[in-house]
C-alpha cells in the first residue's frame, strides 16, 4: 500500500494528484501550506506532529485527524513515516523534502536512509525525484536527463550504463569522488554497487547541455 506524504520543506509548485495512493498525510507544518494552496483537506488521512506551528483555530474542523506525536527526539518526518509503517504502508511519495533550512533536508535524507529497510521512500521536489536505489538498478524513460550519484557516505564498486560519463568499478565517498551533474545518453540506465547506499537524483525535465559539456 501507497502513501502520499507532505512534510515541512519548500512547498510543490504544482500539487500532486492524490488518486492511487492508500493513505494521503502530512505533517503539522505541511498542512499550512496544503491549505493554502487548495488541497482537499478532507482527503487528509492524518496530521501529525508536535503541532508547534499550528494553531487550534488552523485546526477548526480537522481535529479528528491529528495525531499528536510530541517526541523531541525524532522529527516529525520520522514520527509520521512510524505511523505509516503502523498502518501497512510499504511504499510513500514525499513532497516538501528539501528546500528551506537545510539542516532539514539533511535530516530527511537521514531519516530516509534508515527506513529504506522498510519503505520504498521517493522524494519529488520542483527540480528533481531522488531516492536510495538498490545494488542493482534499472530505470528508462531518462535521456537527456541531468543525473547524480551521491554515496551515503559510501558506496563501492560503482558501475553505470548509459551515462555520458560512465562509472567502472569505482568507490564513491563523501570523502574522496561523487559523481553529480552527469546525464543519461540512453533512454535507459543501469546502476550497480556492491556495498554501501546510493542517493539518485534525476531531474524533472531536460536542459540545454551546452551548460556542463
Amino acid at each position: 500500500m501507497k502513501a502520499l506524504l507532505f512534510i515541512n520543506g519548500e512547498p510543490p509548485e504544482k500539487l500532486p494528484s492524490f488518486l492511487g495512493y492508500t493513505c494521503v498525510a502530512c505533517t503539522d507544518g505541511a498542512f499550512r501550506y496544503l491549505k493554502n494552496q487548495g488541497f482537499p483537506l478532507q482527503k487528509l488521512k492524518y496530521i501529525s506532529g508536535d503541532f508547534d506551528s499550528l494553531s487550534d483555530e488552523e485546526l477548526l474542523g480537522f481535529e479528528e485527524k491529528k495525531i499528536f506525536t510530541p517526541d523531541q527526539n525524532k522529527t516529525d518526518f520520522e514520527k509520521t513515516l512510524e505511523i505509516l509503517l503502523r498502518k501497512n504502508i510499504n511504499a510513500v511519495d514525499v513532497y516538501g523534502g528539501s528546500g528551506k533550512e537545510m539542516d532539514h533536508f539533511l535530516g530527511n535524507l537521514t531519516v530516509a536512509h534508515r527506513y529504506t529497510k522498510f519503505l520504498s521512500l521517493k522524494f519529488y521536489d520542483r527540480y528533481s525525484e531522488y531516492f536510495f536505489v538498490p545494488k542493482n538498478f534499472i530505470l528508462g524513460g531518462v535521456k537527456d536527463l541531468i543525473i547524480s550519484l551521491y554515496p551515503f557516505p559510501l558506496a563501492k564498486e560503482v558501475t553505470t550504463r548509459g551515462l555520458h560519463w560512465n562509472l567502472n568499478k569505482e568507490d564513491l565517498t563523501v570523502n574522496t569522488k561523487v559523481s553529480i551533474r552527469n546525464y543519461a545518453t540512453s533512454d535507459e540506465i543501469e546502476i550497480t554497487y556492491t556495498e554501501g547506499s546510493l542517493l539518485f537524483f534525476k531531474e524533472k525535465t531536460g536542459k540545454i547541455r551546452k551548460s556542463i559539456i
